[in-house]
């Protein structure tokens, strides 16, 4: 495989192919690359994160609906699994740059042409749930190219502190998105967040623009579109590890993170309908994540990476199950701090392990099988989870959802291809 400069007067560089193709003397301004790309994509998610927390507690507030509720998810996030899988083989083929870029322009042009409908009086919900499926449809491209670049532009050795200061950083934009987010919809309005979104997304896209990425072309005849599609498939599914990671990525998806999108609803039903208390719960989730951001990119993770994520899922089980049993709503906060803090053990251990052991040639199309599992595990959770919000309580839904884990965690250690997954991490440098 050679990689070659998007400019054509630059010479191609042989790349022996391998997960850890670069380091410090092939990239010297690495560090510069990596704080730009950075901090665009800060600027860009905390658009997108105002736009997502005033659409959640506008329909929230609005309806009290968990019907509802779980159509917006299904808007936001089938779409990015239907396209995340083109996406990933678009990111192995071309400039991953170029992608974000256009992904990101298209999400600010389809939330300015909201916000232009809703100041001419068109507030149907459908109009909600289109735009966002339209969202979805960006960040199912963006997703894999994002994740796909990180290891394009980094030092291999350098991964998982990067992932671990990626994380700290966006988690402090989820700090104060929310509080940003309240403070908007509770003073301004729905559409001036939307506003501030297309501004955020023109400033990514500016910084985006400073920073160098080559093209990724492998040697020899280049195949087809399909041939990469079909061979992407076959690379998840017969690679035991990887396809082991992203089943129990995405039961876990299935059971934490759609039960916990419903924590809005739980609170507007028994603590109050507030803005302050969706803000706070928000925020609580969000303080804990930089935390733990912060100890993964100070410590860098332990050697045995497998074991932390197998251990942050049963700490997922213990805390669903706490914030189900809450009838206080700070001790709710607090478990809510607790399971942001064990997010990112889990998250940026999962996505080192694959940036670290797969391909760079092959990670946009395994990236967007990520996007895939994380997508469809949502709306699915959510149609299950959220029509049942409507018969029975959400903290009943939280102490099931946490028990279930703990079944799903034993099982996927237990089992013949969990176990030859775990020995194999083990066993590989």
């Amino acid at each position: 495989m050679a990689v070659e400069d998007a400019t054509p007067d630059t010479p191609p560089i042989e790349d022996p192919g391998a997960p850890d193709q670069l380091d410090d003397a092939a990239r010297p301004q690495w560090r510069r690359d990596v704080a730009i790309f950075l901090s665009g994509q800060t600027v860009s998610l905390f658009g997108s994160m105002l736009v997502q927390y005033a659409i959640m507690w506008h329909l929230t507030l609005e309806t009290k609906s968990g019907v509802v509720l779980a159509l917006a998810a299904v808007a936001g996030f089938l779409p990015q699994a239907i396209v995340s899988i083109f996406g990933g083989v678009w990111a192995d083929r071309l400039n991953r740059k170029l992608l974000i870029i256009l992904a990101d322009g298209s999400i600010a042009v389809t939330t300015l042409a909201l916000a232009i409908f809703l100041l001419n009086g068109v507030t149907d919900l459908w109009l909600i749930f289109l735009t966002l499926a339209i969202r979805s449809v960006g960040a199912g491209i963006q997703m894999p190219a994002v994740s796909a670049l990180i290891p394009q532009i980094t030092p291999t050795d350098k991964l998982m502190r990067v992932n671990g200061i990626n994380g700290s950083i966006q988690s402090a934009m989820m700090l104060l998105a929310p509080a940003a987010a309240g403070a908007l919809y509770a003073s301004a309005s729905l559409i001036a967040i939307f506003f501030v979104d297309v501004v955020t997304a023109a400033i990514g896209i500016g910084l985006l623009l400073l920073v160098p990425v080559r093209t990724l072309v492998r040697a020899g005849e280049r195949p087809g579109y399909f041939a990469d599609l079909v061979e992407g498939v076959r690379y998840v599914w017969h690679h035991g590890f990887v396809r082991w990671l992203l089943i129990l990525f995405a039961i876990v998806f299935l059971l934490i993170v759609a039960p916990s999108y419903l924590t809005p609803l739980m609170i507007a039903r028994t603590f109050g309908d507030e803005v302050w208390m969706l803000t706070v719960n928000e925020i609580a989730f969000s303080i804990g994540m930089v935390g733990g951001g912060a100890i993964i990119a100070i410590w860098g993770g332990t050697k045995n990476r497998v074991l932390l994520i197998v251990g942050s899922s049963v700490v997922f089980g213990v805390l669903s199950i706490g914030l189900g049993l809450s009838t206080n709503l700070w001790v709710f906060f607090g478990f809510m701090f607790l399971l942001g803090l064990a997010v990112p053990f889990f998250s940026t251990t999962s996505m080192t392990l694959l940036q670290e052991r797969v391909e760079p040639e092959r990670q946009g199309r395994v990236f967007g099988f990520v996007g895939i599992v994380m997508a469809v595990s949502m709306p699915i959770g959510m149609v299950v989870f959220g029509p049942l919000a409507d018969v029975v309580s959400v903290e009943s839904l939280l102490v099931v959802a946490g028990i279930l884990t703990f079944a799903v965690v034993a099982i996927a250690a237990l089992v013949p291809s969990g176990r030859r997954a775990m020995a194999a991490v083990r066993e590989q440098p």
